[in-house]
């Protein structure tokens, strides 16, 4: 095991690479902590965690809502759980946003922690102290950013997830090659295969290094005014995708990074065999490439994207694999672009 230690601007993250959820007790006391843990997990993981007081919420995207994030509160309420009770998330990235929001609200704030159970949560969700829930059409629409006490890594959890969630993991990861290391977007390449047999020493590597790569973007910009943007690369539209199509949150960002580098095409002069080195490597980890929603509809979520500042949208672009930027996109410029794409 690995422990790696940050210090953002309000708290001191550590972060437990490659330790056993067996293992949670050594860094929270079961008498003073509260878990939260989402159905699926309780059925296959429940067992490791006896003498545990736990809150069973239910899954999937569309409960990241107001209505759970209150049964949570309930929940803490009936517990009597005071403001030094550690609140614990034990899920996919669903289950420790809303753990986090309700953690950073609940009596103005308790501790938390995280033990992200998915490829998607381990990678991305989990790491960067943003917590939140959906509201209406609009994800992520309410929700703070907070840095949770630790993180706890335990690669053995994401392996029994079925083989289309282990694919939606894969988007986030392609998104750091993207934007961050041209040499990651090499890696995922050449160990294509390996990766799709859900090989520990590859997973390990890809978490470790993704990690890492969001952690040190995180540190320069915490509260997303510059670098921190480039994190939402292929997020704005597939943001409104995942919404209209109801789809998991790899595939709809899968589709995005699409969109996002033609449009990086036009306004940056992204070569076009990058684009079709990543609508390759996209397909390799079978994610799928094509926008074939409603575009009127894409737009019209999209246009009340959290990066919208007056009438232009803060988008992320790439000059090249590896390399990306944020530019401000008059919301008239993207709409006849998505009506090209």
């Amino acid at each position: 095991m690995r422990t790696l230690s940050y210090q953002f601007q309000h708290s001191n993250t550590k972060y437990y690479l490659g330790e056993s959820l067996l293992q949670l007790g050594n860094y929270a006391d079961p008498s003073r902590a509260v878990l939260v843990v989402d159905e699926n997990v309780d059925k296959h993981h429940g067992h490791k965690l006896p003498g545990w007081r736990k809150l069973v919420i239910p899954d999937g995207e569309e409960n990241k809502s107001g209505e759970v994030l209150e049964q949570i509160i309930n929940g803490l309420i009936e517990l009597e759980a005071d403001r030094k009770t550690m609140l614990i998330g034990i899920g996919g990235g669903m289950t420790t946003d809303l753990t986090g929001y309700a953690a950073s609200i609940y009596m103005r704030g308790m501790p938390v922690g995280f033990v992200p159970t998915t490829l998607l949560a381990q990678v991305d969700a989990s790491i960067g102290g943003k917590n939140g829930i959906n509201h209406g059409k609009h994800k992520n629409m309410l929700g703070t950013i907070r840095q949770p006490e630790f993180i706890l890594f335990d690669y053995s959890l994401p392996l029994t997830m079925p083989a289309e969630e282990w694919h939606n993991g894969f988007a986030e990861i392609i998104k750091y090659a993207c934007i961050l290391d041209a040499s990651l977007f090499t890696y995922l390449e050449d160990n294509r295969d390996k990766a799709m047999q859900r090989d520990v020493a590859i997973l390990e590597y890809l978490v470790e290094r993704s990690v890492e790569l969001k952690t040190q973007v995180v540190l320069e910009d915490e509260f997303e005014t510059g670098s921190r943007r480039w994190l939402n690369f292929g997020h704005t539209l597939g943001h409104a995708v995942e919404k209209i199509e109801n789809i998991a949150h790899g595939k709809a960002v899968a589709i995005g990074m699409v969109a996002a580098a033609k449009i990086s095409e036009k306004l940056k002069g992204l070569p076009v065999e990058q684009t079709n080195r990543l609508i390759r490597l996209i397909n390799d980890y079978q994610l799928p490439v094509t926008l074939t929603s409603n575009k009127e509809e894409v737009f019209n979520i999209f246009k009340l994207d959290k990066k919208r500042e007056k009438d232009a949208i803060h988008f992320v672009l790439l000059e090249e694999i590896g390399k990306a930027t944020t530019q401000p996109v008059p919301i008239t410029t993207l709409k006849q672009m998505l009506d090209e794409l």
